[in-house]
């Protein structure tokens, strides 16, 4: 996709960076203080033994993911010298994979890990040209997840719009995500975006859109200055 964010781009804007790191989406519980008995104590233990199932099944989603994770990392082709993880073909690398996420999903459908899932299936979707899939499960993860996954499948989807020459409901998008930034997409993010994909039609508010940028104290700024380089000359 022309208008979609390379991955050095996006490396460098340190919001989007958290996209990449181990996900721990999960205050840590507060101490229960026991001071009584009967049926005080009765209830402490039955609260506490539920929230052990709950921090045990966040260690199994989160240890999922990154298995997944992993996966995707290996190399293709000739093992690394300390003997990890590779595969003989990007296919059966593929099949690994989607495998996993979707084993995720099947069994903690719901939980922040298995959206994080869901939006690698849908990029792999997307980077493979398969758009209606990638679309769909990016809808499903803008419409049912929390803010910070909603917001990065809005992001992609404004995204594929722009790609599928849907402008104006690109713009509808990006501007609820400048209205309302989250901790992984950020209003700078969603800005730059925005005049990535109004370049080609509207070069002149794409122009105001990355100057804009260009003065903020941001990483992006030099970004938006070499996208600067990309319009035409007034």
């Amino acid at each position: 996709m022309a208008t979609h964010l390379t991955r050095k781009e996006l490396k460098q804007d340190n919001v989007a960076l958290k996209v990449e790191e181990t996900f721990d989406f999960f205050a840590k519980y507060r101490q229960h203080f026991i001071r009584y008995g009967g049926a005080a104590l009765a209830l402490a233990v039955i609260v506490a033994a539920v929230f052990y199932y709950r921090g045990a099944q966040r260690d199994v989603r989160q240890q999922m993911l990154a298995d997944a994770i992993a996966l995707q990392s290996a190399p293709v082709g000739t093992a690394p010298p300390n003997g990890g993880l590779s595969f003989p073909s990007d296919a059966a690398k593929k099949d690994a994979v989607v495998k996993s996420y979707n084993k995720l999903i099947s069994e903690h459908g719901g939980s922040e890990e298995a959206y994080s899932a869901e939006l690698a299936l849908a990029t792999m979707d997307a980077d493979s040209g398969n758009m209606p899939d990638a679309r769909k499960k990016y809808q499903d993860v803008a419409d049912h997840a929390g803010a910070g996954f909603a917001s990065m499948a809005k992001l992609s989807l404004a995204q594929l719009d722009f790609a599928e020459n849907k402008t104006a409901e690109a713009q509808t998008l990006l501007k609820d995500l400048q209205d309302h930034p989250t901790e992984l997409v950020s209003k700078i993010q969603a800005t730059y975006t925005l005049a990535k994909g109004l370049m080609p039609t509207q070069p002149e508010e794409a122009r105001k859109l990355l100057i804009e940028i260009a003065g903020s104290k941001t990483d992006v700024a030099q970004i938006a200055v070499s996208a600067l380089q990309e319009l035409p000359a007034k």
